[in-house]
């Protein structure tokens, strides 16, 4: 009994991180808007860098979404002009997309004209819109809770290198530094 919950256990463990989207296949291909109305079609417009991509298709997971902004500009995203000796940056592509899909679709709009005023400039090149249909990214990344929002570490060609999902944590934030960081020696 007691290994049978200990396999559990760990089984969850491992489908909470990294088994939602299937590591090794291409990120399926988005075509998503920019606040400044460009579109970017991911994965082929990331101009052969890593990317970390975060999805969130409900208004829930977009509020958990918000959770992460600060943590991911902190560490992936922000330039210090001055950097120390022990600053380390990394040269990685950063987006966060809201999904509208099915009723919210109207919404898309009147949503994006809002964060165009109310999110902080320093990210808005950063926060990519998404108007489509879900099913096709469901089946691709194994979506299966809608109330959270799901992150991908994305190769140069595209590839899923590493993927998580939930509320901000510690925890989540190191794995997919270290994810990243282990991808990019890598190469």
């Amino acid at each position: 009994m007691k290994r049978i919950l200990v396999l559990t256990l760990f089984i969850l463990y491992i489908g909470h991180t990294n088994l939602h989207a299937q590591v090794g296949s291409v990120f399926p291909d988005m075509e998503a808007e920019t606040l400044t109305n460009e579109f970017v079609m991911l994965p082929k417009d990331i101009g052969g860098k890593y990317s970390l991509v975060g999805l969130a298709y409900s208004k829930q997971a977009e509020d958990f979404l918000k959770g992460w902004f600060e943590p991911i500009y902190n560490q992936f995203i922000y330039k210090n002009p001055n950097p120390g000796l022990f600053d380390f940056s990394f040269d990685v592509n950063t987006y966060f997309v809201p999904m509208f899909t099915g009723a919210k679709r109207p919404a898309y709009q009147k949503v994006m004209n809002k964060l165009k005023k109310t999110i902080d400039k320093r990210l808005q090149p950063n926060v990519l819109f998404y108007k489509g249909t879900l099913k096709e990214y469901k089946e691709a990344l194994n979506f299966d809770g809608k109330n959270v929002p799901y992150f991908y570490v994305i190769d140069p060609e595209g590839k899923i290198v590493y993927s998580t999902w939930g509320k901000f944590t510690q925890r989540k934030m190191q794995e997919i530094t270290d994810a990243v960081e282990s991808a990019m020696s890598m190469d």
